[in-house]
């Protein structure tokens, strides 16, 4: 059997995981000395108080180098193949860490297969791919098959999102002072997205609503040259904007409803209340990546 592990930034609800068959290992989210495992929180609740989080930021943490080789060694002792697709490298260590682990695991378990892969993303922009391989696991594919699709699903992906404020960012040390004063100041606002596993800005305009206008416009393009095959809208902070959004804009565009789903608080508080879209086309999508992907993937026994 092949069993498909991610992380809790994925942001696939623990319902949703459990229907489709993924295993999820857990983030940490640290605020006033309470430490919160990021799969468990109720992130509606969590991000209801976000906005008083602004001068208190709480820090992030990644899984222990124990829960990665308990999910493996689990898996190995049935004798089952693994399937792992983590957060960007860029954002976190869970990918060298699980890498540390898998190694742990083959010296106990001589013959443990296993493909780990850095998605170079974050949230259902690192979840779609997830999607293709159990797509492709239940449909009888190879281990070789799952990695396949999760790189071609990578390539198609796209996730767009712009916070209502720069303070978060700033705060983080995300962007530098000056900015996020001159951003505020006139109502710049940044929309952001995934190119080669780091944060970039895909643009920059001066109000939230032609900020969602220009995510719209971009949707609308992609559509055009690549299809859609799946999206969902995401938020940070409060819900109702977000479906708000995507109920008098994003489903009737793309004529069916999609899921609102909030992003993982690991991601949600460095960013501060925002929303976005996560989709994915039939075809790849210009510039999402740039780089080879040799170094992104680990794999042995294979």
């Amino acid at each position: 059997m092949i069993r498909i592990i991610t992380d809790s930034v994925a942001s696939i609800p623990k319902e949703e995981a459990a229907r489709i068959g993924v295993e999820i290992v857990t983030l940490y989210v640290h605020h006033n000395g309470v430490e919160y495992a990021d799969a468990d929180l109720d992130l509606d609740e969590f991000y209801s108080g976000i906005a008083e989080m602004v001068d208190d930021i709480p820090t992030t943490s990644q899984p222990s180098q124990h829960a990665f080789e308990s999910a493996f060694e689990e898996a190995a002792q049935a004798g089952d193949e693994v399937l792992g697709v983590f957060i960007s490298s860029k954002f976190s260590g869970s990918f060298d860490g699980a890498i540390r682990a898998a190694r742990a695991v083959q010296s106990r378990n001589i013959g443990f297969k296993c493909i780990l892969m850095d998605s170079l993303s974050n949230g259902y922009d690192q979840a779609w791919p997830i999607y293709d391989a159990v797509d492709k696991r239940d449909a009888g594919g190879t281990l070789e098959d799952c990695a396949a699709a999760v790189w071609t699903g990578i390539t198609c992906t796209r996730w767009l999102f712009s916070p209502e404020t720069l303070t978060f960012l700033r705060k983080g040390g995300r962007i530098g002072g000056a900015a996020a004063l001159l951003g505020n100041a006139i109502k710049l606002v940044p929309i952001l997205t995934v190119v080669d596993g780091a944060a970039e800005t895909f643009a920059k305009v001066r109000t939230r609503k032609k900020a969602l206008d220009r995510m719209v416009q971009k949707l609308k393009e992609d559509i055009s040259l690549h299809g859609l095959k799946r999206l969902a809208v995401h938020y940070i902070g409060d819900k109702a904007p977000a479906l708000e959004w995507a109920k008098s804009v994003i489903w009737p565009l793309v004529g069916h409803e999609t899921p609102v789903l909030p992003v993982s608080p690991v991601l949600g508080v460095h960013v501060g209340p925002a929303v976005g879209l996560a989709y994915e086309c039939n075809s790849p999508i210009e510039g999402k990546l740039t780089v080879p992907y040799d170094e992104y993937i680990f794999a042995m026994g294979v």
